[in-house]
This record gives structure tokens, C-alpha cells and sequence, in this order.
């Protein structure tokens, strides 16, 4: 199977020594900022890294030891959103010759979460002109699409080889807040309300989830974005789960990492994804591909 070229400054993928049907994404925790994207700011820095799943990344680090493929972003989520669609933005927030190309934008595109990050709370616009066109190709060729390429093609490989493939989209959240759906839940697992995967892989992860001791949700408030709606095909014998961490379970409240409560997470993690590895040897199996 022919591969296109991923630069390694924008993505990362870190195979096992013996693969296995799962693989991990981490589209949220990059931590490069390209000339580019500094120069086009309105904010500082500062303000731009609050768009991150801090130090999420380091929860996967022992995965590819315990069995995964890991795709993880390296370049911030300023850059480009890996977790929304090309067409996820709100018309009001790109220049006016690209506003035909978006319409009916959802609750997180108006509020400058689309595909390309445009406000936050607090600091008003990120970025010191709206989106046009040449800058929006460029973020979704530099980041964006590489990022799909190289999970698409590693999901390819895991099914070509095993017969199906089992995809966790591992992300951090701040606390839920009271009154929103979910309240008090440090670990949501969104399947896109069933579609995304199936129900014993679902009940694999909620198991492992349990381990941790902290409250579980599934689909509120997180039922899943734009990657596990888009790689998780069920029907194909791809499965996909996405993960949410309320990040105060490891990092301090200087948004450095707890080294302690980090390392019980990561290895938490590892588990589960030894436990996904080994997911077929248990009577609730997934279907394969030929099936």
C-alpha cells in the first residue's frame, strides 16, 4: 500500500514492535507553533495553549508498549482542529469570499470552534484578520489532512491485517460544569451514541474506565467528534471510542503535570489498551470484515 509522506514536524505515528488491530489518536495535545501561526496571532502564546489537551499525549506514552499505533498531532490545535470537519466553521468567522462555502454552523462554530480555531472566552479573535482562503488551505494541508491521511491509512493496515481495527480518540476536558449534562463524570466515553462502535468493545472501555475510580459518562457531554464519526465505520468492522480525562486529574493547577497522578493515569491507559489488544479473545467478539 502506498503511503504519502507526512512531515514529522506536524504529526507523529509510532508503530509497536508487534502490531496489533488498535490505534490510538491524539489529535489535541501538539505543543508546536510554527512561525506562521505566531506571526498571525492577535493574543499572546499563552492564550493559543488554552486551546490544548495539556500534556494529554503523556497519558498515551506507554501505549505503543502495550500494543498500539499512536497518531498524535505535534503541532497545536491552533493550527488546524483534527477533531472537526473542513466544513466546520461558522460563515461569520473567515473571510466574506470564503462565507458561501460554510452555513448551518453548530453551537461550537459559532462560538469560534470550528475547524480552525477563531476565538476563546475571555481574549475575543485569536488571530489578527479573518481566515481566507490561502490561509485556510494552508492550515488544513499542513495539519489537518495529514493527520486524517495517516490515520485513515493506519486503520487500513490494522484491518487489512487482522480483520477488523479498534480506534481510542483520547482527549482531556476541563470539569463539567453543574446544571450541564454530565456533571460530575472525570471520564466520558463517546461512541456517537452506538454508531461509532460496538456495544462489547464499549463495555471494555467503560470497565477499564472503572478502574480509575472516578465517575463515568457515556455521550454527555462528549459524545464524539468529527474523528471517530469519520474513521468509525462498524458496519466496515472499524470501531471507534472517544475518551475524555478531566485534566485536573493530572495536571496542577498551573497546568503543569502531577508526575505521581500522570503516571497512574498512563499506566491506567496502558492497560486498557492491553485489554483492547486482547479484546477478540473474549466472548463478546467484533465482527470482521469478510463477515
Amino acid at each position: 500500500m502506498s503511503r504519502r509522506t507526512i512531515s514529522p514536524a506536524a504529526v507523529a505515528v509510532n508503530r509497536p514492535v508487534r502490531r496489533s488491530p488498535v490505534v490510538v489518536s491524539v489529535p489535541h495535545a501538539g505543543r508546536v507553533y510554527p512561525p506562521e501561526i505566531l506571526a498571525a496571532a492577535r493574543v499572546a502564546r499563552a492564550d493559543l495553549e488554552r486551546l490544548e489537551d495539556g500534556w494529554c499525549d503523556l497519558i498515551a506514552a506507554g501505549a505503543d508498549k502495550a500494543g498500539a499505533t499512536v497518531v498524535a498531532a505535534l503541532w497545536a490545535r491552533a493550527v488546524a482542529d483534527c477533531n472537526r470537519g473542513e466544513g466546520q466553521m461558522a460563515p461569520g468567522e473567515v473571510a466574506p469570499a470564503l462565507r458561501s462555502q460554510f452555513s448551518a454552523p453548530g453551537r461550537k462554530e459559532r462560538a469560534g470552534l470550528g475547524v480552525v480555531p477563531t476565538r476563546l472566552a475571555d481574549c475575543g479573535p485569536l488571530w489578527k484578520r479573518p481566515i481566507d482562503r490561502a490561509a485556510l488551505h494552508w492550515r488544513l494541508e499542513s495539519l489537518h489532512r495529514p493527520y486524517h491521511t495517516a490515520l485513515a491509512e493506519e486503520l487500513a493496515a490494522a484491518r487489512e491485517g487482522f480483520g477488523y481495527a479498534i480506534l481510542i480518540d483520547l482527549h482531556s476536558m476541563p470539569p463539567i460544569p453543574p446544571g450541564q449534562k454530565g456533571h460530575g463524570a472525570r471520564v466520558v466515553i463517546g461512541d456517537r451514541f452506538g454508531t461509532t462502535a460496538g456495544d462489547g468493545l464499549v463495555e471494555m472501555v467503560a470497565e477499564a474506565a472503572a478502574r480509575l475510580g472516578e465517575p463515568i459518562s457515556r455521550n454527555q457531554p462528549y459524545a464524539g467528534g468529527h474523528i471517530v464519526r469519520t474513521h468509525g465505520k462498524p458496519a466496515d468492522a472499524v470501531h471507534a471510542v472517544q475518551i475524555e480525562i478531566d485534566r485536573t486529574l493530572y495536571l496542577n493547577p498551573d497546568r503543569s503535570p502531577d508526575v505521581e497522578r500522570l503516571a497512574r493515569l498512563s499506566g491506567w491507559f496502558a492497560d486498557l489498551i492491553a485489554d483492547a489488544v486482547a479484546f477478540r479473545d473474549r466472548p463478546e467478539t467484533l465482527p470482521l470484515a469478510a463477515e
